[in-house]
């Protein structure tokens, strides 16, 4: 940016600051929510449910499928943002 357009448009500064905020908040609630090791952890306790006999078969299926749609939905993101 030149030195014109910068005092042409410095009252919209905090405008851009505060949309830069914002885009940091989206970036770090996508980071959290795109995060695979959460998910990751959920199936190793489910499985350890379904040795323990707290859960049966029918149940450890249908949360099993449950995660592993997140998962692929994460892993689908995280390809088509090129992370």
């Amino acid at each position: 940016m030149g030195l014109f357009t910068q005092i042409v448009t410095l009252p919209l500064a905090p405008v851009r600051g505060a949309v830069w905020v914002v885009e940091r908040v989206v970036e770090a609630a996508e980071d959290e929510y795109y995060d695979p090791e959460p998910i990751e952890r959920e199936l190793a306790e489910l499985e350890r449910s379904l040795l323990a006999g707290d859960i049966d078969e029918k149940e450890f299926d249908r949360r099993e499928d449950e995660l592993l749609d997140r998962l692929d939905e994460i892993r689908a993101f995280r390809e088509g943002t090129g992370e």
